[in-house]
């Protein structure tokens, strides 16, 4: 995977190439890029084409768990268990996938338990009826940011997603700063291949702004076109 710095210098390289005057901040460039990024991401997780790219996740390590109230996790229904367990702090930011955040693995510090994915109301559904007592599978959703998990008392979870801010700082050993990298030395979690197709779309984007005259061999309509 590029870094976040070679990114943004793929794009500038391509911006000196039409345009030498061009003044544009590395955090407006990134900006675009992440903008095409997430669309095409979308793209790819509607055609259940994301989860094979093993290096585009990463993994927290220790996420630590808090008892709440089982209102604040939008779960009224439930008439025993008045306590769930959330994450202590908001997740970083993931990128959107067409089914939601791209959450590939919630599990226990050990790996040895998974946790599956559902929502509030089908939690809800699932825990009142009878046969649930028989239920061993441990559940959460993912809430304002926040996972919240219903049935497990644990105090910390492991999380592997594809997370669009930096997350060095998550996994961090305190008070060793040799274990934490600049933002910019940071891998992007999007697979190589799309970057050649969000290259053409940024510079699209930048086209009228900057006045570039459009590449001719380039054809228009085979890019596809963002929300």
């Amino acid at each position: 995977m590029l870094t976040v710095a070679e990114a943004i210098s793929r794009v500038r390289n391509e911006v000196k190439a039409v345009k030498q005057d061009s003044s544009l901040t590395n955090r407006f460039l990134f900006s675009l890029i992440m903008k095409h990024a997430r669309f095409l991401m979308r793209r790819q997780d509607s055609l259940n084409r994301i989860m094979k790219f093993n290096s585009i996740f990463s993994t927290l390590n220790y996420v630590e768990l808090i008892d709440v109230d089982a209102a604040e996790a939008e779960c009224f229904g439930i008439k025993t268990n008045c306590t769930f367990k959330r994450t202590k702090h908001k997740l970083p930011k993931a990128i959107e996938g067409y089914y939601g955040p791209l959450l590939r693995t919630v599990s226990s510090l050990d790996f040895s338990q998974q946790v599956i994915p559902t929502f509030p109301m089908t939690f809800q559904q699932m825990a009142n009826q009878k046969s649930f007592k028989y239920n061993k599978k441990k559940y959460y959703w993912y809430l304002n940011d926040y996972l919240y998990l219903p049935n497990v008392d644990w105090d910390a979870i492991k999380v592997e997603g594809v997370f669009e801010d930096d997350i060095s700082k998550y996994n961090c050993v305190e008070d060793d700063a040799d274990n934490c990298n600049y933002f910019t030395d940071s891998k992007i979690a999007v697979p190589e291949f799309l970057f050649t197709e969000i290259e053409q779309l940024v510079m699209r984007d930048l086209g009228v702004m900057l006045q570039v005259p459009p590449d001719p061999g380039q054809d228009a309509n085979s890019l596809s076109q963002p929300n």
